[in-house]
C-alpha cells in the first residue's frame, strides 16, 4: 500500500538581504535535503519574502514507520540548520484509506 508523507514548513532566513540572498540558501538546503533523505521539496508560499520561506517536503512509500523516520530526521535537521530558523511545521501521513 502506497503512503504518502507531506511536511510543511516555514524558515525564518534573518541575514538574507535580497530576494537573490533567500533564493542561494534554500537553493543549497532543498539540494542537502534532497541528497540526504531522498524528498521532494519545493518553496509554496512566502515567495515575495526576503526573510520567510515556506516550504513542502513530500516523500513517498510503502511503510508508516519509515515515512515517519524520515520526516523526524528531517525535521531535526530543519531544527538544526545554522542559516535560519524552524518556526512552524505540519506533518501529514496520507493513506488511500
Amino acid at each position: 500500500m502506497l503512503y504518502i508523507g507531506v511536511l510543511q514548513f516555514s524558515l525564518e532566513i534573518p541575514y538574507a538581504e535580497s530576494l537573490k540572498d533567500k533564493r542561494n540558501v534554500i537553493k543549497a538546503l532543498k539540494d542537502r535535503l534532497r541528497r540526504s533523505f531522498n524528498v521532494s521539496l519545493s518553496e509554496i508560499e512566502d515567495l515575495d519574502q526576503t526573510t520567510v520561506a515556506t516550504l513542502g517536503a513530500v516523500v513517498a512509500g510503502s511503510d508508516t514507520a519509515h515515512l515517519n523516520s524520515t520526516m523526524d530526521h528531517l525535521l531535526n535537521e530543519l531544527k538544526d540548520w545554522r542559516d535560519g530558523t524552524l518556526v512552524d511545521h505540519q506533518l501529514e501521513i496520507i493513506s488511500p484509506h
